[in-house]
């Protein structure tokens, strides 16, 4: 049976991330060129400074340690998810119903791949945007990523 790094990692990190009163957004963990990365993204009200992402890294590292999760040599980041952070829990959707976000679909809709609207949720499996007060519903697993849309 084939381990689910991320999935492992994110059981390890969630009570140390919110004893600090974070919010764990997301595990991934991917190799890039030679190396492989273990980030861990950390957010809450008001955004992540260094010294937050320090404090849980500080406490991942002994624990990674000790557990000894994976196998191979890796670097740990952790970090901020950004603004344009991408929606992947229940939560987010709830989170941040009424913003603007961006859909990408992995096939094209009417010979489109990108959307852009308000969030109006996931419901009952369909993510739902408004564009232009017109409701557009999206299978979700036929979405790649819906994230954030942030406009300056």
């Amino acid at each position: 049976m084939k381990r689910n790094i991320p999935q492992d990692i994110m059981e390890l990190a969630a009570p140390v991330v919110e004893a600090l009163n974070y919010e764990l957004v997301d595990v991934e963990f991917i190799k890039e060129g030679a190396n492989w990365y273990l980030r861990i993204y950390i957010d809450k009200p008001g955004g992540i400074s260094i010294d937050d992402c320090q404090a849980v890294s500080e406490q991942m590292s002994g624990i990674l340690d000790k557990k000894d999760p994976i196998e191979q040599s890796y670097y740990l980041e952790v970090s901020s998810p950004g603004l344009e952070r991408p929606l992947k829990t229940e939560r987010d959707f709830v989170k941040y119903k009424g913003e603007l976000v961006e859909v990408k679909v992995f096939q094209p809709i009417d010979g489109k791949k990108v959307f852009e609207g308000q969030l109006v949720g996931l419901i009952e499996n369909k993510i739902v945007i408004s564009d232009a007060g017109n409701d557009i519903e999206f299978d979700r697993e036929k979405v790649a990523i819906v994230k954030r849309a942030i406009k300056f």
